[in-house]
């Protein structure tokens, strides 16, 4: 057997030395096909970055609004060989780092980027709360505002109640399924404690932002325990929807592209993230900060990653089926208790900041 290897391995050795260069072009399993792939990447590549060297310039007052040239002008060019540069190296390193088993390392990694992006999200979301409150609350909009702000508040509580009576419903058949009933009574007590602290004089939130902070964590919860495996007594619905359906279907696409419609929008909302007032932009300006956005999505890469392998490298998962296993259950339940802290803190903070400057001898 060794001498028949050896002697194809000769033959091929041999047919690589007296085919053409086209040739070995054409055939696709040719091992110096690659190569030669590679070999014009790189020959582009020098082109382009040569192109925008000497001909980039005319890119330079677009370029400013990048903040690349840090004040200097017609920097275009070494900035455009750069970039050029950088993208060339990215490509040929990720090759690189798929030949040395990186994947595993980058699973876990992918744990804590994922976990960035759901801090990142709720973030958002907090914010986005926190800014139509004030938008109802302004000198501006208080009268036009105030019953909507209301019948929204309301809404939210009863779809609260609602929520929280279905999944005592749902997922506590029976009084053995203690994990589930923390869960959710937990989640109540929650939202009692949000709507306490929001309503409390020296805070005086009102109930919108509380209504609204309670769906967050109403769903997250339901989120929660939806993604505990099927099988479990406590989750019939779970094992009910097993078998793939038309149904089963449309709710794995509906939630890639919430996953998508999320990663998006937390990109664009980099104003949460500042501590002060933004100056005003021009109106081409873009109202987000690239680095931001690139990183959300980033993050969001490895995110969408935990959903699909149930933040689980070594679990199997089941076809149309999305954030599954006792993992993706406790990060949803851990994210819910860490929502509801940044929302106190968020809520809080001015206060005991106040204070404190007060307390400051002068």
């Amino acid at each position: 057997m060794e001498s028949g290897a050896g002697i194809t391995n000769d033959r091929f050795a041999e047919v690589l030395k007296h085919s053409s260069c086209l040739g070995q072009f054409r055939n696709g399993s040719n091992p110096w096909m690659a190569r030669y792939v590679y070999g014009l990447i790189f020959l582009f590549s020098n082109l382009l970055a040569w192109a925008a060297r000497d001909y980039g310039r005319g890119a330079s007052v677009k370029m400013e609004k990048v903040n690349v040239c840090a004040g200097k002008s017609d920097c275009s060019g070494a900035e455009g060989v750069l970039r050029v540069s950088l993208g060339c190296f990215i490509f040929y390193i990720i090759m690189f780092l798929t030949t040395v088993a990186f994947f595993q390392i980058y699973g876990e990694i992918a744990h804590f980027g994922a976990g960035v992006f759901l801090l990142i999200q709720l973030i958002s979301v907090i914010g986005f709360i926190r800014w139509l409150n004030d938008c109802c609350q302004s000198e501006k909009n208080a009268e036009r505002c105030h019953i909507h702000a209301m019948l929204i508040a309301t809404t939210s509580y009863v779809v609260c109640i609602i929520g929280v009576i279905l999944m005592y419903i749902w997922y506590t058949p029976e009084s053995s399924c203690l994990l589930n009933i923390f869960f959710i009574t937990w989640t109540l007590v929650l939202l009692q404690l949000m709507t306490s602290v929001s309503l409390h004089p020296k805070v005086n939130a009102g109930l919108l932002t509380p209504g609204l902070m309670g769906l967050y964590v109403v769903f997250l919860c339901w989120c929660a325990i939806r993604s505990e495996p099927a099988g479990e007594s406590c989750n019939r619905k779970a094992e009910a929807s097993r078998r793939t359906d038309w149904l089963t279907i449309i709710s794995f696409i509906v939630a890639l592209l919430a996953i998508v419609v999320a990663t998006f929008s937390t990109g664009i909302d980099s104003q949460c993230f500042q501590f002060r007032k933004a100056e005003k932009k021009d109106e081409d300006d873009v109202p987000y900060g690239y680095g931001f956005f690139h990183f959300v999505f980033a993050t969001g890469a490895m995110y969408f990653a935990m959903l699909l392998i149930g933040w689980n490298t070594h679990h199997i998962i089941q076809k149309w089926t999305i954030d599954v296993g006792w993992t993706s259950a406790w990060v949803r339940i851990v994210n819910e208790w860490l929502a509801v802290c940044v929302y106190l803190w968020m809520v809080v903070a001015p206060i005991i900041l106040k204070f404190r400057l007060a307390a400051e001898p002068v």
